[in-house]
């Protein structure tokens, strides 16, 4: 057995799914998804095959050396820089010449080169007929065919990096030719190797794009759609939140039996059951449920493609708000979280529009937001109608908070562009990829995976710790009142003046660390002592907040503070290692503050003025 790595560089065009390849070559299961720049940094794995190890790095897509944007030069540099490893080039069958174009480029640079046409089934779909046996021997590289739904493709490719994987000497110095070189270069060795049928390949996308796109139609549908996840979300997630509160509810009490039935102090059993346990048993029944509806349909839209129609759709609004259109694709993945939103801010090569599409991201609510906009609607927002379905008024009040947040992105982009950015915004050019099926056993593994999972498991380990806080400053006195009686108390004025209070303040606080807690930590801290477990339906826990002074305003308020307030650590934390400038952070930190702060304070003035 070989116990040497063989290192393999896999590079390709955005959206021919190059990482899905990955993550089947190392059972990594890193995100996959059909639109450009979802693979914005470099990721590397590990497997085993015939004895032999390998090390295999995913690079961002490019469309070629000649790059432009932060991750185009990511790639072009690790392939300049580690020419001697075996360099799989991944192409889209239903593109070849075009990704050729690259593949030309990388074999000018690498020596050993093996060409992967992937998506083979969609190509013989459409009609398009690929003689590889005949680029084969014009390109002199062995070439593998491969389908993500075929069992065998990884078989064959992997056999044919079995047999390339042994390394030739370093050559001399690489000197690329001209990208017009490579284009027509690419045209000849595609000539009379791909035939078309007599049908167009692309009649279905363009069909389906003319309704999706259209002038009247697009925003509706688009909005339709929003609101059909967002309604099947809050209808199906109330009743498993409930039984999962019921059932964490008994299994809370038998461990506080269990602790007291040992000799451990009264305050430790209190520590673990009234502290940490309860906030971790909040967060997972009120976040879980949620997360297992809404994820899995938000992936079916962007493994469909419909996703980066929603960017195309906003491109033109950033135009007009002399910002750069790319920021629409940084703006939707923003929806699933800001870090991976300020990450994919990458694909703007102009440094004064990536720094606004940085600074904005966090406008847009992310998935940690998601389960307190949904508890603050189904409680106060979507209840008590008697004309309409409550769960229908919800989902379209979600729907309107995304929009609102669209629309002050624009309007903090636009105001950033004037006054940071006063260059010439630089054209947009984006591939909208083919309408797919979706592998509906592929979403739903990644969306637990990828996301549930991942999410769940950073709010666990943020909330048990969190709990434990919480108790001690709600245990512990200066003088006859409580440490967190004191905080809150001090915040309180500030809380009233933006229509929330002092708890409220402070559960976004100690929620820095992550958005997830902050609801936990504001019921906590209404309970003091008490136990949050009793509060576990939905009427029990609006009576709980009714009775600390919720009111309909209240309610608005804290969704447009939960919408807009500083981002969590970890987002910060991003943003700083992105821009490398303790200024953008800060500001990325202050203007999401500042409008929360200047929208509830309005809010709060315009109640006041209606019914005093």
């Amino acid at each position: 057995m070989n116990d040497s790595s063989i290192e393999i560089s896999l590079i390709g065009n955005p959206n021919v799914g190059k990482s899905t390849l990955f993550n089947k070559l190392t059972g990594l299961h890193q995100h996959t998804g059909n639109w450009s720049g979802k693979t914005v940094e470099i990721l590397s794995g590990e497997f085993k095959y015939k004895g032999q190890n390998y090390t295999i790095t995913d690079l961002p897509g490019t469309y070629s050396f000649f790059a432009s944007s932060e991750d185009e030069i990511i790639a072009a540099d690790y392939i300049k820089n580690n020419r001697n490893n075996l360099t799989i080039v991944v192409c889209d069958a239903t593109a070849v010449e075009r990704g050729l174009i690259l593949a030309l480029q990388t074999m000018d640079i690498c020596q050993r080169v093996i060409l992967c046409i992937n998506l083979i089934d969609e190509a013989e779909k459409k009609g398009i007929e690929i003689d590889t046996d005949l680029i084969s021997d014009r390109l002199n590289v062995p070439i593998v065919k491969t389908s993500i739904k075929d069992k065998l493709s990884k078989k064959k490719l992997l056999d044919e990096i079995h047999k390339n994987k042994y390394e030739n000497k370093d050559s001399e110095n690489i000197e690329l030719k001209s990208i017009e070189y490579y284009i027509e270069k690419a045209e000849e060795v595609c000539h009379g190797a791909i035939k078309l049928s007599n049908r167009d390949p692309h009649f279905r996308d363009r069909k389906i794009d003319k309704l999706l796109l259209g002038k009247y139609a697009s925003i509706p549908i688009m909005m339709l759609l929003l609101c059909l996840i967002f309604y099947l979300t809050i209808s199906f997630a109330s009743y498993p939140s409930q039984w999962l509160s019921e059932i964490l509810g008994i299994l809370l009490k038998k461990t506080e039996y269990l602790l007291l039935s040992t000799t451990l102090p009264l305050w430790f059993v209190s520590l673990i059951s009234d502290g940490m346990l309860k906030v971790l048993f909040w967060v997972v029944s009120v976040m879980l449920p949620p997360m297992v509806i809404f994820f899995p349909l938000f992936s079916l839209l962007e493994d469909v493609g419909y996703l980066p129609r929603i960017a195309y759709l906003t491109d033109s609004s950033f135009k007009k708000c002399g910002s750069c259109g790319k920021q629409s694709l940084t703006m939707c993945m923003g929806l699933g979280c800001t870090c991976a939103g300020v990450t994919g801010c990458r694909i703007i090569s102009n440094k004064k529009e990536r720094t606004i599409a940085t600074v904005t991201n966090s406008l847009t609510p992310c998935n940690g937001k998601f389960p307190t906009i949904f508890a603050i609607t189904t409680l106060f927002l979507a209840t008590g109608n008697e004309i309409f379905n409550d769960k229908l008024i919800g989902s379209l009040i979600f729907c309107i908070v995304i929009l609102i947040s669209f629309f002050i992105t624009f309007l903090s982009s636009s105001f950033l562009s004037k006054t940071i950015l006063k260059e010439q915004s630089e054209p947009f050019y984006m591939e909208l990829p083919p309408y797919r099926t979706p592998d509906i056993s592929k979403v739903i593994g990644q969306s637990i995976i990828n996301k549930i999972l991942l999410i769940l498991s950073r709010a666990i380990c943020v909330a048990a710790p969190a709990g434990i806080i919480i108790w001690i400053l709600t245990h512990m006195t200066i003088g006859d009142k409580s440490i967190f009686l004191h905080i809150t108390e001090h915040l309180d004025p500030i809380g009233k003046f933006i229509g929330l209070d002092g708890t409220i303040l402070t559960g976004f606080i100690l929620g820095f660390p992550a958005n997830e807690i902050v609801m936990p930590i504001i019921l906590m801290g209404y309970c003091a002592e008490d136990t949050l477990i009793e509060y576990s339906t939905l009427y029990e826990l609006q009576n709980l907040l009714i009775s600390n002074g919720w009111n309909i305003l209240t309610a608005i308020n804290m969704l447009i503070f939960t919408v807009f307030h500083w981002p969590c650590s970890t987002a910060v934390l991003t943003i700083k290692k992105e821009t490398a400038s303790l200024k953008t952070t800060a500001i990325s930190v202050l203007l999401p503050t500042i409008i929360g702060f200047l929208l509830c304070s309005f809010s709060n003035l315009i109640f006041k003025l209606i019914y005093f």
